[in-house]
């Protein structure tokens, strides 16, 4: 039994670590990590495959006539009189039926087109792990530059702290107005302000990549450290970027591929005018009490047929040249979205390769000013030294200098950014990723 003089030094370290427990779990991951561990937990690639798996199935569904059917049944009737049939056979101690088409040409079609859809399906799951690993990396470098951002932004409010209190002292001291306090206190406020905004935006993005990796909504993805260099061989031009992402397309190719499952839907329900022949077999054992011996001149207990059903439709009727025209409109409709997709993709890509190049442009040019700010920062140190310039002076261009970090880093995401979306357009994301 627990003394009620200790229960606060239980119940205190007990209160302490419940909100550690309630706090989700920080996983630290690479991009290739990241990318790896959603191939096999994100929740909409498995969808996916199981829509692939369903659609396998299906092929078994319309492939179940040319498989053989057997039957096997007993029962028990008294004859009175003459034996009359049962259910179209004459009635019997055992029963046995088997059936299996032969030639069905309807049925052989939708076959094919079910083994079509097998490979839409596909198509389909391999767009989705494109669109989901497009996510991952986008989302991480989301949450990359965010880091980079919060440490920077960290940076600059102890700059504006440092500054403000220098400024007080002046302020104290009579060589400032007190005015000058006012604005070192805004200017550390609105640090503050902007790195609470920017961590906010950081866990957003964490938790939004840790979902998209099967990890739990408490849970975050946090970017490791590394030096990543970039594997991915870009196209000589817009031209070739065109080319090569209407190659690598799998949405265009799953539009191709539906629109030849609804041609071999057509075909199948036209077919429906030709013949079919079934294999038939049936064999029945016979008793005395069913009164076949009065009506018949021989009686034999064992009786079996073995033979082929051939069935012509004479009048088919106008269902199958309406689903025919409905599965040839639906064809025509998917050719018109495979157009176009296909002019849709050609300009993405185009677009996408200029942007790469401003990126570019854009990265080199928050690099000289970069620079600048790096070598001003050095001079306002020198004239410090030398009682030519003040802390606030120094601090203001650390500040200055810490702003152009930050636009140097926008830069560099701006230029993984776009090519990792011309990567994707290309169909070499996989590959760059890996």
């Amino acid at each position: 039994m627990v003394k009620l003089s200790r229960l606060p030094f239980l119940v205190v370290p007990a209160l302490v670590l419940l909100p550690l427990a309630a706090m989700g779990e920080i996983h630290t991951l690479t991009l290739r990590q990241a990318v790896e561990l959603a191939g096999k937990q994100n929740p909409d690639l498995a969808l996916a495959r199981l829509d692939e798996l369903k659609a396998s199935a299906s092929v078994n569904v319309v492939r179940d006539p040319f498989s053989p059917h057997v039957s096997v049944g007993s029962g028990l009737a008294y004859s009175s009189g003459f034996p009359m049939s049962i259910e179209g056979a004459a009635p019997s101690v055992i029963q046995a039926k088997a059936s299996m088409a032969i030639y069905n040409r309807q049925q052989r079609l939708l076959v094919d087109q079910a083994k079509e859809n097998i490979r839409g399906a596909g198509l389909a799951s391999q767009a989705k792990k494109e669109e989901v690993v497009y996510r991952v990396a986008s989302l991480y470098l989301d949450a990359e530059r965010a880091l980079k951002a919060s440490r920077m932004v960290s940076l600059q409010a102890g700059q504006m702290s440092k500054a403000e209190d220098f400024v007080r002292a002046r302020v104290e001291e009579g060589r400032e107005l007190p005015l000058e306090l006012r604005k070192a206190a805004l200017s550390r406020a609105q640090a503050k302000r902007r790195k609470e905004r920017i961590d906010a935006d950081l866990v957003h993005t964490e938790r939004t990549l840790a979902i998209l990796l099967g990890f739990g909504p408490d849970d975050s993805v946090r970017p490791a450290a590394e030096d990543r260099p970039s594997t991915a061989t870009l196209p000589a031009d817009a031209s070739a970027s065109a080319e090569r992402a209407i190659q690598a397309s799998p949405e265009l190719r799953r539009l191709q591929s539906a629109i030849d499952a609804k041609m071999l839907e057509v075909r199948a329900q036209k077919a429906a005018r030709n013949p079919r022949v079934d294999l038939v077999a049936q064999y029945g054992l016979f008793a005395k009490f069913n009164n076949y011996e009065d009506f018949f001149r021989t009686f034999q207990r064992h009786n079996g047929q073995l033979g082929v059903s051939v069935q012509l439709p004479v009048f088919a009727g106008s269902a199958a040249a309406a689903l025919a025209s409905q599965a040839e409109t639906d064809a025509a409709r998917l050719r018109v979205e495979l157009t176009a997709f296909r002019d849709r993709v050609s300009l993405d890509a185009r677009r996408g390769f200029e942007e790469i190049e401003q990126a570019k442009s854009a990265s080199e040019v928050a690099r000289l000013d970069l620079d600048l700010a790096r070598e001003q920062l050095s001079v306002t140190l020198a004239l410090m030294q030398e009682g030519r310039a003040s802390l606030k002076q120094v601090e203001e261009a650390r500040f200055a200098e810490n702003e152009k970090w930050i636009a140097f880093y926008d830069a560099q995401y701006s230029v993984e950014r776009a090519k990792l979306d011309l990567a994707r357009q290309t169909g070499e994301l996989l590959a760059m990723l890996k």
